[in-house]
């Protein structure tokens, strides 16, 4: 039964069938070490290991156990106090260079004591170090700068407990307790720095001037270092080893005795090792700290390690407190257990070391890998848009749906406002307004046209003319509230097309009104062809005709790629824009584009029919709308293509209306002042001037 064999090899039953032990094996300390570490966040942490068969395949377990989990390893070094110099030097270099704040030593201290001296001479102190089981803590080791170094770290110790009557049975040792005991007279001769009459354990000549050992020495005038009572987990697993054979004997001599399984009622005293291993490995007691003690199948003892403070004074006095323990017989996640208040840090560090190669990444960022680095340094970089990351330290960002937008942390999603142009928003509201006071503006100067539909001036060009192309106009102003409101399919459908062929008509009677007042004063000379041309028939056909082409186009288009509502969630982050998709877009331009050459081709006529001879100069009136027109939508199409959402719609509506509004007030306002104002000049002569008349 051993007490201090950790190698996971001797778990193995078929190569050792008889061999076990007290203390926990190598096989889960890995574990325990890499919990540790993530109880503290400690991920970016450096091994030290011992030269050695089980200290190498321990480092590379642990190695392994902390990259499974998340962490990495800056560095794995061996050392050895049989290396040479420069071969420690090198690797105290490594650990000066690197930025590890946390050093994992899994090795003895005798191997570690080189590596403390260069250290120390190098002014590194602000580390902390984490052991494992192989590290016995002799302060003796080390020189005091050295030994400082280790002030605050944290060691694993196989689980110890009071052993009853123990300081009492050691300071009763002496030689005439056990006189047979050579040892133990040579420990006398060494601790207390006498000589024995007539031996000479220690092969010095003897002096006359030399102290005789009396054996009644007294063991607690020195210094209780020296029996290293600050760790006696090796001390308790020979205890318990001993207690644990104690324990078998006891009951194969009750149990075997009485189903007399190996005849031991008749061969009391010729017991046999197997026989006693039997009942050995069923051995199951409590010690008196009320520890349950039992050996698995494989001969070992549940895995428990104490985890201890190493906590070093200003007077160099050092301390050993039992800050939390491994158990693996918890359930995961519970198996350790830390009272992290009771724990001395470095000098160095006012609070909780932290051991990382890059600080987390907050929220709205993601972790970009560093080229040839370990996956624990890494860069943190913005979401980009439309993306959130609402963990740290995530590795990709999330989009939003298409109804949200990320927050400008980008750690959430919010909800995308709904934008369209309503008649609740002031905007939508005033261009409404504008747009019904337009058409009836309209109504009135229609009614007024109607009640003096007799005079002169209603009469000169076609009153029927004027009556279309003010019925289409305030067609034009109420067509604009088709634009107001939340899009739907109806009004997606029509709201182009209806405005585009309203437009088309009132264009088409301003040039037909155009080509009237042309023909009107070109055919005073009663021997002038153009006279047969005189009456309804041009005007209609060039209304019609003017018309047709806008009717083909805007069919075309309604069949064939209508406009439909949809969300944008492209233009805007944050808002959802429901807008009317013209389907094909070339047939909206190609609308305009027919709309503005009609409108080119009415003022080129109207300009050149600037100088005819009337009183009131129809074709100068005229000449401006169309002007004002051709300037409205010739500025409309970069200011549409600029703006998006309900500013592009409120654009649209604004060339609508002014662009109407130009046509109304040009050509009526005039006729409507000579009608209600000046009714004396609403007669014939003054509408063709004194000079037409002579001529």
């Amino acid at each position: 039964i051993s007490f201090a064999a950790q190698h996971p090899m001797l778990s193995d039953k078929l190569q050792f069938p008889s061999f076990l032990r007290t203390i926990p094996a190598d096989t889960l300390q890995p574990r325990a070490i890499t919990h540790l570490l993530l109880h503290f966040n400690w991920t970016w942490v450096g091994i030290l290991s011992s030269n050695s068969d089980s200290r190498s395949l321990s480092s590379q377990m642990i190695r392994q156990e902390v990259v499974e989990n998340g962490g990495c390893v800056a560095f794995l070094e061996n050392i050895d106090d049989r290396y040479p110099k420069e071969r420690m030097v090198k690797v105290a270099e490594v650990i000066h260079q690197s930025s590890v704040n946390v050093i994992v030593c899994n090795c003895y201290g005798n191997h570690l004591k080189p590596i403390l001296e260069l250290l120390s001479h190098r002014k590194i102190i602000a580390m902390i170090w984490v052991f494992s089981t192989g590290m016995i803590i002799n302060p003796s080791l080390f020189t005091k700068e050295s030994w400082r170094l280790l002030n605050g770290s944290m060691i694993f110790v196989s689980p110890t407990s009071n052993i009853a009557n123990f300081l009492n049975f050691l300071y009763h040792m002496g030689p005439s307790a056990y006189p047979w005991d050579i040892f133990t007279k040579l420990f006398w001769e060494k601790a207390f720095g006498c000589r024995w009459a007539g031996e000479n354990f220690t092969h010095m000549l003897a002096k006359a001037d030399d102290i005789r050992c009396s054996g009644k020495e007294d063991l607690r005038t020195l210094d209780p270092g020296l029996f290293q009572l600050n760790d006696l987990s090796i001390t308790y697993h020979a205890y318990l080893a001993i207690y644990a054979y104690a324990h078998a004997l006891h009951n194969m001599m009750l149990n075997g005795a009485k189903e007399d399984i190996f005849h031991i009622r008749t061969n009391i005293q010729n017991i046999k090792y197997w026989q006693v291993l039997h009942y050995l490995r069923d051995v199951r007691f409590t010690t008196e700290s009320e520890q349950e003690v039992y050996f698995d199948a494989n001969g070992d003892v549940a895995t428990v390690f104490d985890i201890m403070n190493i906590q070093i004074y200003p007077d160099d006095t050092i301390e050993l407190i039992t800050v939390g323990r491994y158990d693996s017989r918890n359930s995961p996640g519970e198996e350790i257990t830390l009272n992290t208040s009771a724990i001395l840090w470095n000098q160095r560090f006012n609070q909780t070391p932290r051991s990382v190669c890059s600080e987390s990444c907050p929220v709205g960022y993601r972790k970009s890998a560093r080229l040839g680095q370990p996956s624990c340094c890494f860069d943190c970089v913005p979401c980009s848009a439309g993306e959130i990351a609402n963990e740290t330290d995530t590795a990709n960002c999330w989009k939003c749906p298409e109804d949200y937008w990320p927050n400008e942390r980008r750690n959430r999603c919010l909800p995308k406002v709904i934008e369209f142009l309503s008649y609740q928003e002031t905007l939508g509201a005033a261009l409404a307004a504008v747009a019904i006071i337009l058409s009836l503006a309209t109504i009135l100067i229609l009614i007024i046209f109607f009640c003096f539909k007799d005079t002169p001036i209603v009469r000169a060009n076609n009153r029927g003319l004027s009556y279309l192309l003010l019925c289409t106009l305030m067609l034009c102003f109420l067509s604009s509230l088709t634009f107001i409101g939340i899009p739907v399919k109806l009004t997606c459908m029509i709201r182009q097309p209806a405005f585009g062929l309203i437009f088309t008509i009132c264009i088409s009677c301003i040039l037909a009104k155009t080509v009237t007042v042309v023909i009107a004063f070109k055919a005073v000379n009663p021997h002038n062809h153009l006279r047969k041309w005189i009456g309804p028939k041009i005007p209609n056909l060039i209304i019609v005709f003017c018309s047709l082409i806008q009717i083909v186009i805007c069919t075309y288009w309604i069949s064939s790629h209508p406009s439909f509502p949809e969300n944008n969630t492209r233009s805007e982050s944050r808002k959802i824009i429901v807008e009317c998709n013209d389907g094909l877009t070339i047939l909206f331009y190609c609308m305009l584009g027919y709309m503005g050459f009609l409108a080119i081709i009415s003022f080129i006529v109207a300009f050149l029919a600037r100088t005819l001879p009337d009183s009131f100069n129809e074709a100068k009136f005229i000449t401006f709308s169309m002007l004002v027109f051709v300037s409205v939508w010739l500025s409309f199409i970069p200011a549409y293509l600029s703006t998006q959402g309900k500013y592009m719609v409120a654009v649209e509506i604004f060339a609508i209306l002014s662009s109407g509004a130009g046509l109304l007030f040009l050509i009526f306002l005039p006729k409507c002042y000579i009608i209600l104002i000046r009714p004396e000049m609403n007669t014939k002569e003054q509408l063709v001037g004194k000079n037409a008349t002579r001529k």
